[in-house]
């Protein structure tokens, strides 16, 4: 499927929702793609290509909806899964990073033992608003010692400058993203 009839398909299955989950944004709800079989499976079909091409050996999921994407996507692509969550959801030593929202701030963590030194890691969520998320997740892929290997975002919201924010923190590894809004 060429890459601008994926998006076709995704973006016919993606619904706003204003005023979510405070007033003045604009929520997109991946809901009704999750719900249809030939456009969630397209999509994880997508990531878990990318995974293979760019020789991901683990896939990083963001919380929450990332990890909805990037497991099965993992799983297709022969690479291990590995979530980054909020503050206090995992067990045991873990890597802390605080990052800014659209909407306010919060705590990424990921389990210091999840990614090993040269580990190549592909980076997989459901939106790029700010950036502010994708940043701290590659903080704490950078701490643990692993390689980027890049970043597949679903959609991104082009006008909220978060492809501009990650520029300094990708290196080589590229940001994709299947729609842009």
């Amino acid at each position: 499927m060429s890459s601008t009839d994926l998006a076709d398909l995704l973006s016919a299955r993606i619904r706003d929702v204003a005023d979510y989950p405070k007033p003045g944004v604009v929520f997109k709800d991946i809901t009704p793609l999750l719900a249809d079989h030939d456009a969630f499976s397209a999509l994880v079909e997508h990531l878990a290509e990318r995974a293979r091409e760019l020789g991901a050996t683990k896939v990083v999921g963001l919380e929450a909806r990332g990890f909805i994407l990037a497991a099965p996507a993992a799983y297709a692509a022969g690479a291990g899964f590995v979530p980054v969550r909020k503050q206090g959801k995992l067990p045991g030593a873990c890597y802390s990073q605080a990052y800014e929202l659209e909407y306010g701030s919060a705590v990424l963590e990921v389990q210091q033992d999840a990614l090993a030194a040269g580990e190549r890691v592909l980076v997989v969520d459901d939106v790029l608003a700010t950036g502010g998320t994708v940043e701290a997740a590659l903080e704490l892929i950078h701490r643990a010692g692993a390689e980027l290997a890049g970043v597949v975002v679903l959609m991104e919201l082009g006008f909220l400058g978060g492809r501009e924010r990650l520029a300094g923190h990708l290196g080589a590894a590229p940001l994709e993203t299947v729609i842009t809004v």
